[in-house]
């Protein structure tokens, strides 16, 4: 007889990422996400200045605070979604796991970007806000290897590492994730954040280090079913540690490999030995690949949630059961 929670757990992910498709993003006034990003704001703004070691400790509690509540957000849905009936319960756990990943959106700024570049492109340079923070002073083909790096990169920590922490610890998880990658996002850079942003950035890098390794394999999977799979795996062996990122490229080089392109941020690295140039039709193949392994992010949480979720259902029962047990044994008065 199949365990109910893993299917509750399997089909959850599963109605999530349909609602992402269909839907996409919640409004920023109810998206739990930007309440993350006004707590963190409210943090850095009262951070101390100029004191490094006062910063590294702000950094932390912040970091640690922000993390916290949201795992606990995350805690109380859970809860709250275990006492509904089955149907109920699936349409509550995804209906709160949805804002913690992004595909539809992560792909709709990519076409952004790419629509943009048709006509104007300093309107692409605008459009290209949505995905990086780095600098856009960029003529069109790097506008176009910025937008497809993002795409890739986006499937570690916008879909595929939510979801892996949702499969793993459940709503908890998914969400104390995605106030570490919010953080990180935020002030987990060089310069003013150097010290107050330390915590996140070194947090965020452990956490996406399994999930950054997992999407790169998908992803040469998927570009093998293009036909691009040897490519693909060339360009991840040879730019892997290209970045100083320990996670960056794992996406990003099998992505050159599986568009024939050569991705760059200059100054700072290469990925990829295609010839094909940099045009706007790139941005189009990425967003098809991005989609793709997408879907196979979300088949994966799916599978892997319902095999934990099993395994979490027999702890509770095996205690259950030995409690039983214990109490069974006692005398009559009472356990001593």
């Amino acid at each position: 007889m199949p365990d109910r929670d893993a299917l509750v757990s399997a089909i959850a992910v599963l109605v999530a990422g349909a609602v992402d498709a269909a839907a996409g993003e919640l409004p920023d006034r109810v998206h739990p996400v930007a309440g993350m990003g006004t707590l963190i704001k409210a943090l850095e703004t009262r951070r101390p200045v100029g004191d490094p070691h006062a910063e590294l400790a702000w950094g932390a509690m912040m970091t640690a605070l922000t993390v916290g509540l949201a795992g606990a957000t995350g805690w109380v849905a859970e809860r709250r979604a275990r006492r509904l009936s089955p149907p109920a319960r699936v349409a509550a756990t995804a209906l709160a796991l949805k804002p913690a990943f992004a595909l539809r959106g992560l792909v709709e700024a990519g076409r952004n970007v790419r629509t943009a570049l048709e006509t104007d492109s300093d309107r692409a340079r605008d459009a290209l806000k949505a995905l990086v923070s780095r600098d856009r002073r960029l003529d069109p083909p790097h506008i176009v290897s910025a937008a497809v790096e993002s795409l890739a990169e986006n499937l570690t920590d916008s879909v595929l590492a939510p979801l892996l922490a949702y499969a793993v610890l459940g709503l908890p998880g998914a969400y104390a994730y995605r106030a570490v990658n919010t953080l990180d996002a935020m002030v987990g850079y060089r310069g003013d954040y150097e010290y107050v942003g330390k915590a996140a950035a070194r947090l965020d890098d452990v956490a996406n280090f399994v999930p950054a390794r997992l999407a790169g394999l998908l992803l040469c999977t998927v570009a093998a079913a293009r036909g691009r799979g040897r490519a693909a795996v060339a360009a991840l062996a040879a730019a892997r540690r290209a970045a100083d990122s320990p996670n960056k490229m794992w996406t990003i080089a099998p992505m050159a490999g599986a568009l024939d392109v050569q991705l760059e941020k200059p100054g700072h690295y290469r990925a990829g030995a295609g010839r094909r140039p940099l045009t706007p039709e790139v941005i189009d193949d990425a967003v098809r690949v991005t989609w793709e392994t997408g879907a196979v992010c979300i088949a994966l949480a799916a599978g892997l949630g319902s095999i934990m979720a099993r395994r979490r259902s027999r702890r509770r029962r095996l205690r259950a059961f030995t409690g039983a047990g214990a109490c069974a044994s006692c005398s009559p008065g009472g356990c001593a």
